[in-house]
């Protein structure tokens, strides 16, 4: 009966979560006066976000109430990790990208000798 609750309680949670997340986004690009500015926008939505993961591993993975040894756990701080890994080196990578567009643009075949004395075919 416990855990009929816990999933009940998680369901109705993440349910208004979601709602209240749409529903701030749907005011921002209807009206643009619930943020007044869009830096405030992404932080709140992505508090939503990171709050409802929280929910979802509590109540129904049940994430940090299993019995010792914690494998699930350690399963998933690997996960973590690599999520991190993978979105921060993509993150970096485009900004470098974008870094490397404002600067002065050079001719890639000049500057690897391809072609070289500009006879570009």
């Amino acid at each position: 009966m416990k855990a009929l609750r816990t999933y009940i309680l998680g369901f109705v949670v993440s349910i208004a979560l979601t709602v209240v997340a749409f529903a701030l986004a749907q005011m921002h690009l209807a009206s643009g006066h619930i943020f007044p500015t869009h830096e405030l926008a992404v932080p709140a939505l992505v508090a939503l976000a990171l709050v409802q993961l929280v929910v979802q591993l509590m109540l129904f993975l049940h994430v940090g109430q299993e019995p010792k040894p914690r494998w699930n756990l350690l399963a998933f701080y690997f996960a973590i990790i690599v999520v991190v890994i993978l979105v921060g080196g993509t993150l970096w990578i485009m900004d470098n990208l974008t870094h490397m567009q404002m600067q002065e643009p050079y001719n890639v075949f000049e500057e690897e000798n391809i072609f070289p004395h500009g006879h570009a075919e």
